[in-house]
């Protein structure tokens, strides 16, 4: 029998204790802000039938990257690539029961079957955030309000990012009306500019030649306006006199009121998914080192109905784990996280009796506590307490059951305090009061 291999499935990565808090730490940061927007968590199944997203993202994502096959009652599946079909699906099943606006969020674990790169894996966590019946303005601005807090939360200062806005409508309108293109011929130019940073300047012109065709000599200029336009006062006057621009402009004062500061104007961010109808915006790292999108979202009102209720606005976001840590890496942002044991209560001599029962009083107060049933010299105890990176050592002999009386040493510090059993408990209350 050959031996199994102990590498994870290529493009997934496992999570040991130290990864794990990292991450923890992270959802937190998208827990807390999401709940302080008055958004609800939800959840939803790991399969779904393959045509929802064939009917929402096309076939590349259903076809190329979803992990789909038959189960036993003959149905095709997929484990979810994305999650808005889903929640698309769980609106439009209670639509008429919901609240509007209904603000949801979610974190969950996806699985795409592409080419494992630096920020892209083929198993990615991700937060899912989306406000339901809003066709106004607003709701884009609190999406990206939100967006602008999660980065926040980070430590993250206001020239670390930025916040790319552009528009659908806009898009639509530059395409047929300013471009004069067809509707072949704007999905080639969407996509163009959607991938223009990954191409060579050569290589967009000569792709966009081939889009304009025979009017190339009188396209070419117009892209070339439209790409040296960095706000919208630089927009061509045909395109900054549409109702398209005034509905931009008053999402940017509505985030300006909020306090975003990091905000561009971007006419070449398309954010290729022909789903978005409205605003689409992305959130940028500005480190050179990790020059790239981490995140982004848009309006997309078309999606509820492809499940048979009536048309339902929507606007979300969905930050990913990888990239959002790969930020947080190149701000030097990472905290220290401690293990979520408090403290390891150490037996020395013949006390195993009082320390079960003592650790068992700590725990009953709210303390995590790992006792020592190892039997180990006590060098040995500490340097496994200090690969878990539990933050306090407890040493429980004859003298401190007799005295009440218990040494406590903080790790970090290289600090030991004697301490009763009420003062310890009041230690660990304080502690936690400033974690929050």
């Amino acid at each position: 029998m050959s031996t199994l291999s102990s590498l994870p499935y290529k493009g997934t990565r496992d999570f040991y204790p130290e990864d794990k808090r990292i991450q923890n730490y992270i959802f937190s940061i998208w827990r807390k802000v999401s709940e302080s927007y008055g958004y609800e968590e939800y959840g939803a199944p790991i399969l779904e039938p393959l045509e929802i997203y064939a009917a929402k993202s096309g076939q590349e994502l259903a076809n190329d990257q979803t992990y789909s096959f038959v189960d036993r009652g003959g149905r095709i599946v997929a484990i979810r690539p994305e999650m808005t079909p889903s929640i698309c699906r769980m609106v439009a099943l209670r639509r008429q029961e919901l609240a509007y606006p209904a603000r949801l969020y979610s974190i969950a674990n996806f699985m795409r079957y592409e080419r494992p790169q630096r920020g892209r894996e083929r198993e990615f966590w991700q937060l899912n955030v989306d406000i339901f019946g809003d066709d106004g303005v607003t709701a884009e601005a609190e999406i990206i309000s939100m967006s602008d807090d999660i980065m926040k939360a980070t430590g993250a200062k206001p020239e670390d990012y930025v916040i790319k806005i552009n528009n659908r409508k806009l898009i639509n309108f530059m395409m047929a009306q300013y471009l004069g293109l067809d509707a072949v011929q704007a999905q080639f130019m969407i996509k163009l500019l959607d991938r223009k940073d990954k191409i060579s300047g050569q290589d967009f012109t000569d792709q966009a030649t081939e889009v304009f065709g025979e009017l190339a000599d009188v396209g070419l200029p117009k892209v070339e306006a439209l790409l040296n336009a960095t706000s919208m006062a630089d927009l061509p006057a045909e395109i900054r006199d549409s109702a398209a621009v005034a509905e931009v402009q008053e999402l940017f004062t509505l985030l300006e009121r909020a306090d975003v500061k990091s905000l561009v104007f971007d006419i070449t961010l398309m954010r290729g998914f022909d789903y978005y109808t409205g605003m689409v915006f992305e959130v940028f790292d500005t480190n050179p080192e990790n020059n790239r999108a981490l995140f982004g979202g848009g309006r997309y009102d078309g999606l509820v109905g492809l499940f048979g209720a009536e048309p339902i606005s929507a606007v979300g976001v969905a930050p990913g784990g990888t990239t959002f840590l790969n930020f947080l890496q190149s701000h030097n942002l990472m905290p220290n996280i401690n293990s979520s044991t408090d403290v390891y209560l150490s037996v020395l001599g013949d006390t195993t009796r009082e320390a079960t029962k003592l650790a068992n009083e700590f725990r009953t107060n709210g303390i995590n506590v790992e006792l020592d049933i190892s039997g180990r010299k006590l060098d040995r105890q500490i340097k496994n307490v200090i690969k878990k990176n539990i933050p306090f050592i407890l040493f429980l002999g004859e003298d401190e059951v007799k005295s009440g009386v218990y040494t406590l040493k903080n790790i970090a510090k290289s600090e030991e305090y004697k301490l009763k059993f009420d003062e310890i408990v009041e230690l660990f209350a304080v502690r936690r009061k400033g974690e929050k």
